[in-house]
């Protein structure tokens, strides 16, 4: 009797070891986003978690925080450099202020179709630039997108571009888009986006900016009731590890969450194109008017806007700009 008391101590013993090791070898991703769930950057979020925990055996957990529950875009980009937050996915454009040449990705009219976009992303340029934000204690390891950008305001509809002067338009707060804003005649208001939803809701601003999935995932048509289908703008989303975080992964998991972050991209901008159609018909359901502009306004809007991408290039650098104009060249023969 005592020889089976000691054993079934040993046992518990043994078997709490193995637990405690178990949790010790374990390691944690805290994986952020301004979105809200059931939003297309989400859903990529929710792959990436499925992936990571089903091929490393529940050796990487990937808990998720969506809805800027984390703080601001900036706020996780000081935190993953700090280490106190591994993962992000935010507009590549927001990351300018680390890296100048990363306003090229809010250039407006860029890209011409989502096969450009892909084809740029996921090829050398698209590659080259993440592996500049090394140096800034950021690992880039794929590109989720949130499509083209749409503007919507609560004051009247946009059936040509001289419409848009007067507004108080939200911007994303970096200086290429307060420069568009302006060269539209209408007023920037850089604003961290967990604000938007209630600078509209107060008259704080008249107009925001997005593409239809954030529209429509944020709710946007409840205070706000004309929409223009500009396409003026294409967001690829970069998805960021902290390098301190990193570094501390094996090489087993480093493919894991590598490979566990471009099949998720894939599936993201699958899933989110796929949405597109029903998100716009449900603002339309909400209440939203939706405004198209004519071929020769869209000329227009080009050509107000040519001597901010101009300025910016130079700002850019003329060698990153000619790259990737090249590659877009070679994409439209």
């Amino acid at each position: 009797m005592k020889r089976l008391f000691i054993k079934t101590v040993l046992a518990s013993v043994t078997l709490a070891a193995c637990g405690l090791a178990a949790a010790q070898d374990s390691k944690t991703i805290k994986f952020a986003t301004q979105n809200p769930k059931g939003h297309p950057l989400v859903a990529g979020m929710e792959k990436f978690k499925e992936v990571v925990e089903a091929k490393s055996g529940g050796k990487l957990n990937v808990n998720l925080f969506p809805g800027g529950t984390l703080g601001s875009d900036q706020a996780n980009v000081s935190a993953l450099q700090g280490g106190t937050l591994e993962m992000v996915t935010m507009n590549s454009g927001i990351l300018a202020n680390q890296i100048k040449e990363f306003a090229i990705w809010d250039f407006p009219f860029m890209f011409g179709n989502e096969k450009e976009a892909d084809a740029i992303m996921d090829g050398a340029f698209g590659q080259k630039m993440h592996a500049k934000l090394d140096a800034k204690g950021l690992v880039g390891l794929a590109y989720y997108e949130l499509g083209f950008r749409q503007i919507s305001n609560g004051k009247r509809p946009i059936n040509k571009v001289e419409d848009l002067a007067g507004l108080k338009l939200r911007v994303i707060p970096n200086p290429i888009n307060v420069d568009w804003v302006k060269a539209l005649g209408a007023n920037p208001t850089p604003l961290p986006f967990p604000e938007v939803y209630g600078a509209l809701e107060q008259g704080a601003i008249d107009a925001q900016e997005n593409p239809i999935s954030v529209i429509n995932a944020n709710k946007f048509y409840e205070v706000q009731k004309h929409l223009v289908l500009s396409n003026h703008q294409y967001n690829p989303q970069s998805v960021l590890i902290s390098k301190k975080f990193w570094d501390k992964l094996d090489a087993n998991e480093k493919k894991i969450v590598s490979d566990a972050a471009k099949e998720s991209a894939k599936y993201q901008r699958e899933f989110n194109r796929g949405q597109t159609a029903g998100a716009l018909a449900n603002l339309k359901k909400g209440g939203m008017q939706v405004t198209e502009l004519p071929a020769a306004e869209l000329g227009k809007l080009r050509d107000k806007l040519r001597p901010v991408t101009a300025k910016y290039a130079v700002n850019v650098g003329q060698e990153t700009v000619q790259e990737l104009q090249a590659e877009l060249a070679k994409l439209r023969k």
